[in-house]
């Protein structure tokens, strides 16, 4: 996995927790700067470190899964992209108006207990990149740097967009990074299946 992969895997990665950060923005009257760095930390932090639990499990099986590794870098990628994608347009069907998770959060949710739960909860997935991390013998320290620091910068940027121009950029933050995260995962399958060449 190259450079550039790894760039758009963390983008990709990073669109759940940049979705939460532009719900916390809503509920801001100004922006807090303090908030939204804690916010960051706590979403680059559990997105950097699970996937690096991840890779621990996954490379204590290498010997089972390394004949299939690419299979399950693509079905893992692909079901975590999916599964973003399902809940970006299923949210509209059963949302009414303006009552989403989004504004749930912004109103109710503003403690760094509530925080640290939603860190977890958006770096779950993560957890799955880790597997194929292992699968692909990727460098797992510059790898979860790279997400946690990504993670941390678009955090910041959802408290501030979600404060400036209210919850019109989570929808798309989040088919956006399903989309990536299911196209890395089929040029990883295509390139181990020798249909797509570098």
């Amino acid at each position: 996995m190259g450079l550039a992969e790894l760039v758009l895997l963390a983008v990709g990665l990073s669109m759940d927790a940049f979705a939460v950060s532009i719900c916390k923005g809503l509920g801001m009257k100004k922006i807090d700067l303090k908030v939204a760095a804690v916010l960051g930390l706590f979403f680059g932090g559990f997105q950097a470190g699970m996937p690096v639990i991840g890779w621990a499990l996954g490379s204590q099986f290498m010997g089972i899964i390394g004949p299939i590794d690419h299979w399950i870098a693509f079905i893992l990628l692909a079901f975590i992209g999916g599964k973003m994608l399902w809940e970006a347009f299923t949210e509209d069907e059963s949302a009414q108006g303006e009552q989403t998770i989004c504004s749930t959060i912004a109103t109710k949710f503003v403690s760094d207990k509530v925080d640290l739960i939603l860190a977890i909860a958006t770096s779950i997935d993560a957890l799955a990149v880790g597997i194929s991390f292992a699968a692909l013998s990727v460098d797992i320290v510059p790898a979860v740097s790279l997400i946690g620091v990504t993670t941390f910068i678009f955090s910041i940027a959802g408290v501030a967009i979600g404060h400036t121009f209210g919850a019109r950029y989570e929808k798309p933050a989040t088919i956006v990074g399903g989309i990536v995260l299911i196209l890395i995962g089929l040029k990883i399958l295509l390139e181990h299946l020798g249909i797509l060449a570098l």
